[in-house]
């Protein structure tokens, strides 16, 4: 049996992989996670990109998923390794079950994508801010703009400050990801599969369907595929 822990920038999940179904078992905001939360679970196998979480879990038998640790199942010589995500890791091992070449697109608080050649060598990819992240930017850089709640739907033109905020943001982040999978597949001269995750993956999805959205527990899989190969 293995615990899984997903620990992202605004929250964590607790997972247990005992042969069967990965059970999600607690999810908590990243800042709450301690030596206490964590009691009774072993032997565990972390993805983690906060580095002060990282520090206040220091002394607990933990195994922590990097680029370096997890290069007998995709190879990562190809990039700069030294700053990779162990997130964007664990994506492209959980994409080795799809077909490739493919496309990881994580939508959560950053927006990652990751690429993966036919040949299971990672070829970079790209990081940008989230809807969410790039609300806040705009209400705490500014003098007078509000913060808005995501929009579910795709927003159309704004007729006020409010919703040209929300037609800005989420239009604008459609148009990136759009020109970035355009530019990316220019550049190696293939088409990829598209393969979607995170929270905030559905409202991607509106406009482009063709993105294929991954089961919730996707970065999960890929952590649990390191763990079983990294145990032997």
């Amino acid at each position: 049996m293995y615990t899984l822990l997903d620990i992202g920038n605004t929250r964590t999940r607790i997972a247990i992989a005992d042969g069967g179904p990965i059970e999600v078992v607690k999810i908590l905001p990243t800042t709450d996670l301690t030596v206490a939360a964590l009691a009774g679970y072993a032997p565990i196998f972390a993805a983690c990109v906060v580095p002060v979480a990282k520090a206040k879990l220091q002394g607990l038998p933990i195994t922590y998923l990097t680029a370096q640790n997890a290069g007998s199942l995709i190879d990562f010589t190809q990039v700069d390794t030294s700053t990779l995500g162990a997130d964007r890791v664990a994506n492209c091992l959980a994409a080795l079950d799809d077909l490739l070449p493919s496309m990881v697109i994580d939508c959560g608080t950053a927006i990652t994508l990751e690429v993966i050649d036919v040949n299971k060598v990672f070829r970079g990819g790209a990081i940008l801010p989230g809807r969410q992240l790039m609300r806040q930017a705009l209400h705490d850089h500014t003098g007078a703009l509000p913060l808005i709640a995501l929009s579910p739907g795709l927003p159309p033109v704004g007729v006020d400050t409010a919703s040209s905020i929300a037609f800005g943001i989420d239009a604008g982040i459609a148009g990136m990801v759009r020109e970035l999978i355009r530019r990316t597949e220019t550049e190696f001269g293939c088409r990829f599969t598209l393969l979607g995750a995170g929270g905030d993956i559905d409202f991607l999805r509106q406009s482009m369907p063709e993105i294929q959205k991954t089961p919730i527990d996707f970065t999960l899989r890929g952590l649990l595929k390191f763990a079983q190969t990294f145990a032997g």
